[in-house]
């Protein structure tokens, strides 16, 4: 008997047209396209309530099982074109221009209404594939870095899972992967490069609020989004007094963050309006002084939104 291994393991995704409904497979092949992914933890679960009667002896009765919950992580790469359907689950469809490739894709934050999508997880050895439909992301997460793998990680909620034995996603459509690395990173703080940055963390929170009614299946109704959050930090060598004398001032700034290929494609997310807390400079040895500023991100109301993702690459639409 064959057993499962991650090596094996592959995912689909798709939107969909009605919230919580696969898009079936269409005669050109299908509307599930194949994502990259390093792990992921989606899934269902649903716990046991032990008994509370009494009156029966010392041993309990059988559980009652309580609620479905699915939800988990997809840690991904962060790359020109799959990264694109994260973004789009995200922050909603972008505004895409260019006449023929390069395509310029602009994420916003700031829609009320997000797309729901399917996800097919699939063990082909056992046999078993695991639909989540209904899946909405709830944050996405990433850190820049001096170097290492560059991954992000979508935290997902879903509606439920539906267990089969072949996939049901059909061929899914295959992409080329061009990932971006942390040698390709920069951040920049109104327009200017910031010297001295160890790292940086990032975190885009949609806030979902679960509709939880009564159903007889034991899945949610939704997942509304409510107050967008963007906050990080940013760890740098403490050198001069620019950032510390923005944090006492109160005052806000623009942080660029980005990734650029020498083919062409980029990424970046910039900040309209962050600000910074006044942060504890703590020596703690005779290595080098660092100091931790965790920001927080804003609308400007300038610009009419808290932040916008840019995305080049040659995929015509998302």
């Amino acid at each position: 008997m064959a057993r499962a291994q991650g090596a094996r393991a592959q995912m689909a995704l798709a939107f969909e047209t009605t919230y919580g409904t696969p898009p079936p497979p269409d005669q050109n092949g299908s509307g599930f396209t194949k994502m990259p992914f390093a792990s992921t933890t989606l899934g269902a679960e649903q716990p046991l309530q032990t008994s509370e009667l009494l009156g029966y002896g010392r041993d309990p009765q059988a559980p009652i099982k309580d609620a479905v919950t699915a939800d988990g992580d997809v840690v991904i790469p962060i790359d020109a074109e799959a990264f694109g359907f994260w973004l789009k689950a995200a922050f909603g469809a972008p505004t895409t221009t260019g006449a023929d490739a390069p395509y310029t894709h602009e994420f916003r934050s700031g829609n009320w209404a997000l797309p729901s999508f399917s996800v097919e997880t699939g063990m082909p050895e056992v046999p078993r594939f695991a639909m989540y439909s209904g899946c909405m992301v709830d944050s996405l997460n990433w850190q820049m870095a001096r170097s290492g793998l560059l991954t992000a990680t979508a935290s997902i909620v879903a509606q439920g899972e539906t267990i089969a034995t072949n996939t049901t996603a059909g061929t899914p459509t295959n992409i080329a992967l061009k990932r971006f690395g942390h040698f390709n990173g920069a951040i920049t703080r109104n327009g200017v490069n910031i010297g001295n940055v160890v790292s940086a963390d990032l975190t885009y929170a949609n806030n979902l609020d679960r509709i939880e009614t009564i159903r007889a299946d034991g899945k949610i109704d939704g997942a509304d989004p409510s107050i967008a959050a963007l906050t990080g930090n940013v760890v740098v060598r403490f050198a001069d007094q620019t950032l510390v004398q923005q944090a006492i001032n109160g005052e806000a700034c623009e942080l660029e963050f980005s990734y650029t290929l020498a083919t062409g494609e980029s990424l970046t997310l910039t900040a309209h309006a962050v600000y910074l807390p006044r942060p504890r400079i703590e020596i703690s040895g005779p290595q080098g002084v660092q100091a931790t500023f965790d920001w927080q991100a804003a609308s400007d109301p300038a610009v009419g939104r808290m932040c916008t993702v840019t995305l080049t690459n040659d995929r015509e639409v998302y």
